[in-house]
């Protein structure tokens, strides 16, 4: 499979500690086609999936997003 790295679209996941910044994985396919020029294509493996993974370009790899953390839990409190 193939990926398309998109590096004008910055994804960052400040709610990481440290914070992860990456850029956006557009497409996923097997056969890809002429893009412009500052995206690219590069090898992912084959449960990757656009918008769920991020290009990581310190270390070239792609990683997936990192889920969001669960909203805290609050006991006792009154909604006015």
């Amino acid at each position: 499979m193939k990926a398309l790295i998109s590096p004008n679209e910055i994804r960052t996941y400040d709610y990481v500690d440290p914070v992860q910044s990456g850029q956006r994985v557009a497409e996923v396919t097997q056969q890809p086609f002429e893009v412009a020029p500052p995206m690219f294509w590069m090898e992912c493996a084959d449960d990757v999936v656009a918008d769920q993974f991020y290009y990581d370009p310190t270390d070239q790899s792609i990683k997936p997003v990192p889920p969001e953390p669960e909203p805290p839990m609050t006991t006792g409190t009154q909604e006015l």
